[in-house]
């Protein structure tokens, strides 16, 4: 046994790569082992700036031997075909053995692969690695032809043992294979010899190399935190800039200094995010009011004054992007202060949303829009919400958000407040983005809410009705996520509405955009679309809701062009239903997924969909949850299995006979206690169940349907469905039906498996 030590020692490794590259050379090298046949115990890969390492334990010492058969053509066969398996195993063709098969004889090859030593077989692994390392982008230096992340300068590679340590034999390029690395750029810059991994990290240490990036972006974290409390302040906590911090550095000197008083009055936001992106800063606030007041920076070197050059370079570099920052803040302010908020968004009209959907101007005036239809049913002001709405994307115009975009929607919250906007739309300024993710909180202010359900179900209707949806992996727009951001919105605010209706209205708007554009509408055509969509919204087809205006206008004079034979906007009216149900099966989707990962398994969602008002995701998943829940007990179980076995047997009969059995069968002719009793079970549940779904207490109905487990079994146990007497069997198929129609109230257990 042996342990192999990898060292490939370059230029500066951007910190975004190094994390892959360590994953890439973990698996390209254990891999190429195992797959020449030698196997190891343990393997661990490392990065900093200037180097990548591998040290793998408990490598065999030689691959095995290994005999293998192989079966080759028949006997007479051409020879060009004889010749090209010999070539294939290397053989002759007086080396081949001749079998009988049962087709006649064949050409039997014994092929004998010779096990090969370790540091051969490295030394193939390691050339294959550098010379295909998936680099997200390289570059040639240079005359040779060897690519790289930077320019790589050497090799280290040695299989370690207890008599010592062997340099595997490997030239790359030029680049031989050796036993030496190089310590810090500035503070240990020779070489030394290496004979293990414990002496190469030991030795880097003392060279001032922290080889590990998790023990670097502890030691950032541990002295950045206590430099900080010393001060009576706290450490911001990034993780992402933590973890590129340690990319940077080989040797992390912390080091902190505190913002130029100028410049407290930004939004604390503003400071950190300026610090993060420009400088690679952490940022240091007064827990007392939570003000940023400090940074810390991180050096790569130690220096005679402790840092203090170094200190005072970033602090004069820091000022100058801070004033920048300033000058974004102010602009903004007096923007506002000269032309309100709306002002601040009117150049919204000069940027494009999608060719085909408008400009972000127009989108706003649809949010708007929408958002008045949701709020009443949010519980939100319509009034606040509608305002929330114009002005939630207005600070995408504003001079910071051009600078940090990331800061969108959190600027205009600070710009809402300096408007003199009421907090309802301050909060929905920033809050109707969210959720962005499926760990993203879920607002629960009502005007938030209203705009961010808008904001939604615009960017999905609108889509949808140019028919950019999500294919595959590819979702340009995010629209899974959106949907997704629909779905948490409503189940996470218990918000009571049906969704189909609304996104017929909402996609017959969206591809009645050119239309209106193009045509020439007169006022009473529009009054008409108008009472179009309302009948949509109220529940109408779009077939009724048509009927329906043309019969309120059937007495009025006007060229109703929505209602010529062939006109577009009749075929955009059936496209927009297609379009709605469509879109309604993307947001089924997404709940199915979003459920699954809440444990309610596939069958058991397919199930709740197949029932009236699906639209309702709340009652939907209320549905679901109780039926889980509901199958999970024994009763559940034991009742679904009195229901398959009703449901087939009707099924079955109902198939051979040609005829439904959906008549009320007559308890007159029950013969049996058995049969009796089921009927009696069967009024008690319906008079339990009937009030109990009306009142959507499922798990109410879920309860008194357990109550029927035990005399549909005895029913099953004692009575013979298919009777002689078809007076009876009539009877007790419709028996059977009233079963299955009395279980099926809550859900279709016909898609539950099991």
């Amino acid at each position: 046994m042996a342990d192999l030590l990898i060292e490939l020692f370059s230029e500066e490794i951007p910190a975004r790569m190094q994390a892959g590259a360590c994953d890439a050379l973990k698996r390209m090298v254990t891999d190429g082992l195992v797959e020449r046949g030698l196997t190891y115990a343990h393997a661990q890969a490392f990065a900093t700036p200037r180097r990548l390492a591998l040290a793998v334990q408990g490598v065999t010492d030689h691959s095995p031997t290994t005999r293998e058969e192989r079966r080759g053509p028949k006997v007479g066969a051409p020879d060009k075909a004889v010749e090209g398996f010999c070539r294939s195993t290397g053989l002759q063709r007086d080396d081949l053995e001749i079998r009988d098969d049962k087709k006649g004889q064949v050409y039997i090859a014994h092929v004998v692969t010779e096990g090969r030593a370790a540091s051969a077989i490295v030394a193939e692994v390691l050339d294959h690695t550098i010379r295909n390392f998936p680099w997200p982008k390289s570059m040639r230096w240079g005359s040779g032809s060897l690519r790289w992340v930077r320019p790589l300068h050497s090799i280290l590679c040695i299989l370690s043992r207890e008599d010592g340590a062997e340099v595997v034999t490997l030239d790359v390029d030029g680049i031989v294979a050796g036993d030496r690395t190089r310590g810090h750029r500035f503070m240990a810059p020779d070489k030394f010899s290496v004979v293990s991994f414990e002496d190469y990290a030991a030795k880097l240490k003392r060279a001032r190399v922290i080889l590990d990036p998790v023990e670097r972006a502890d030691h950032i974290w541990n002295d950045a935190s206590q430099m900080a409390f010393a001060a009576g302040l706290e450490l911001v906590e990034d993780k992402g800039l933590l973890a590129e911090v340690a990319g940077l550095v080989e040797w992390p000197v912390v080091l902190m200094g505190r913002i130029d008083a100028q410049f407290l009055g930004l939004p604390p936001e503003v400071l950190q995010t300026s610090m993060k992106e420009h400088q690679k800063f952490f940022s240091v606030r007064d827990p007392k009011s939570g003000q940023i007041t400090g940074f810390v920076t991180v050096a790569n070197r130690e220096t005679v004054d402790g840092g203090a050059t170094i200190l005072a370079g970033n602090q004069k570099v820091l000022a100058a992007r801070l004033s920048d920052a300033k000058f974004f803040w102010d602009n903004d302010l007096r923007a506002i202060a000269d032309a309100g908020l709306e002002g601040m968004g009117a150049g919204l009209s000069a940027v494009t949303f999608h060719n085909k959907l408008g400009t972000q101007a127009d989108r706003v005036a649809r949010i708007e829009a929408l958002a008045r239809e949701i709020a009443p049913l949010v519980g939100a002001d319509v009034e606040v919400a509608a305002t929330a709405a114009r002005v939630a994307k207005s600070d995408l115009r504003s001079e910071m958000v051009g600078e940090f975009p990331e800061l969108q929607g959190l600027m205009g919250s600070y710009y809402a407040r300096a408007a003199g906007l009421p907090e309802d739309v301050a909060r929905a300024c920033v809050e109707h983005y969210q959720p962005l993710g499926p760990s993203d909180s879920v607002p629960s202010s009502p005007v938030s809410v209203a705009v961010a359900l808008a904001d939604k179900m615009d960017t999905l209707t609108g889509f949808w009705a140019i028919d950019e949806k999500p294919t595959g992996s590819k979702d340009p727009y995010a629209l899974r996520r959106a949907a997704l951001g629909v779905i948490r919105l409503v189940l996470g605010n218990g918000l009571r509405f049906r969704l189909a209706p609304l996104l017929a209205v909402l996609i017959f708007d969206q591809k009645m955009c050119p239309v209106y554009a193009a045509g020439n509408w007169d006022e009473q055509d529009l009054v008409a679309l108008e009472r179009l969509k309302r009948a949509i919204a109220e529940g109408h087809t779009f077939a009724s809701a048509m009927t329906l205006v043309k019969s309120e206008l059937k007495n009025t004079e006007v060229s109703m062009v929505v209602f010529q034979e062939g006109d577009e906007t009749v075929e955009l009216v059936a496209s927009s239903a297609s379009a709605a149900e469509n879109l309604l099966a993307f947001f089924h989707d997404r709940l199915k997924v979003h459920l699954r990962e809440q444990g309610i398994r596939h069958d058991v969602i397919d199930a709740c969909l197949a029932m009236p008002n699906n639209d309702d995701l709340t009652l939907l998943v209320k549905r679901a949850e109780a039926l889980a829940a509901f199958l999970k007990t024994s009763d559940g179980e034991n009742l679904l299995q009195g229901f398959k076995r009703a449901n087939n047997i009707l099924t079955k009969e109902e198939a051979k006979d040609g005829v439904e059995y959906s008549f009320g069968p007559d308890p007159k002719l029950a013969e049996t206690p058995e049969e009796k009793a089921l009927f009696a079970a069967l009024d008690q549940a319906e008079a339990a169940i009937t009030p109990a779904m009306g009142a959507e207490d499922f798990g109410a109905a879920m309860q008194a349907m357990a109550a029927l487990r035990a005399p549909i079994d005895a029913f099953f146990d004692a009575v013979q469905i298919n009777a002689d007497n078809q007076i009876l069997r009539r009877n007790r198929l419709n028996l059977l039906h009233r079963i299955r129609a009395t279980c099926l109230q809550v859900a279709d257990l016909t898609r539950v498996e099991g």
